[in-house]
């Protein structure tokens, strides 16, 4: 069963995408739609083996995919993983800025240290690869930039580091949108609110009792799915997007629009696409009696 997205099949043959975070959970799906799109994606992450995993999958798929073991934070890295895209492809056409992470925990516990790694991993180290990208790239052949954000809006408590980092983030887009369009290069953003993803299963047991609670806070009474996300992005990605920069789609199921005043009502009318054919719901939620979405 092929990945069942809503873009015609060969919407981005030709192309070279880069997404960082490319071995699990958002970045693993949309890298896997973009291959079924006809681009070659590169895959980007820490740990090779993941990576890897991915791009058989993809081969599997009928895909082009290449795995590159980098830390985003890296300056020399992130250089010289853009240079081996370049030398393999020739070309660099769009970057997805995915990788990045954050812990749980009460402003005043964070320590200078702890504050500082979740910067640098969802703020500096997406700096370094927009920058890189398009002094190597972009710049003189243009091109499309998604910067992957969170659901920040009205702050983020028990997560002060990740909310300044990616609140940086949707301003530094908004900021490059302006200086880089001269160049046909457009930047913007998708801001996930709660995702089935892996991503659920790395937290403490205090925090995954939250999480479990949280489709109650949310007007489409469900978390959304990865399938979800990889649409916004790849919409933002394509020649449908041309007109749009510097700006930033909520995919969070109307989360920010709930307030005091209105009483949310529990329904299961909002149906999730499942567009990823290779999707495994986190381990918190498979025990549920319900499939998790609400």
């Amino acid at each position: 069963m092929p990945y069942r997205s809503v873009f015609r099949p060969d919407l981005f043959a030709g192309q070279v995408v880069i997404v960082t975070g490319g071995g699990s959970g958002i970045g693993r799906c949309t890298a896997h739609e973009l291959a079924a799109l006809g681009a070659h994606v590169a895959l980007v992450g820490r740990t090779l083996d993941k990576l890897k995993t991915v791009k058989a999958a993809i081969a599997e798929d009928g895909g082009s995919a290449s795995a590159h073991a980098c830390d985003i934070r890296d300056e020399a890295g992130v250089g010289a993983t853009i240079d081996a895209v370049l030398g393999m492809h020739g070309r660099l056409d769009g970057l997805v800025n995915n990788a990045g992470g954050q812990y749980r925990t009460a402003m005043k516990t964070i320590s200078t240290k702890g504050f500082e790694a979740v910067v640098r991993s969802n703020l500096t180290g997406g700096f370094i690869f927009m920058r890189e990208a398009y002094n190597r790239a972009m710049e003189k052949n243009g091109g499309a930039i998604v910067n992957i954000i969170a659901d920040i809006w009205n702050g983020w408590p028990d997560f002060a580091h990740s909310a300044a980092a990616r609140g940086g983030m949707l301003t530094l887009t908004e900021t490059a949108a302006c200086e880089w369009a001269a160049a046909g290069v457009r930047v913007n953003t998708v801001a996930p609110g709660g995702v089935a993803s892996s991503g659920f299963d790395t937290y403490a047991a205090e925090a995954k009792a939250k999480i479990l609670e949280f489709p109650k806070t949310v007007p489409l009474g469900r978390f959304g799915t990865e399938a979800e996300v990889a649409g916004a992005i790849v919409y933002l990605l394509s020649p449908a997007a041309a007109y749009i920069t510097g700006s930033c789609i909520r995919v969070d199921g109307g989360t920010p629009n709930a307030r005091g005043t209105w009483t949310l009502t529990p329904h299961q009318n909002s149906k999730p696409f499942e567009g990823f054919h290779r999707s495994v719901l986190p381990k918190l939620l498979t025990d549920r009696p319900t499939d998790g979405r609400n």
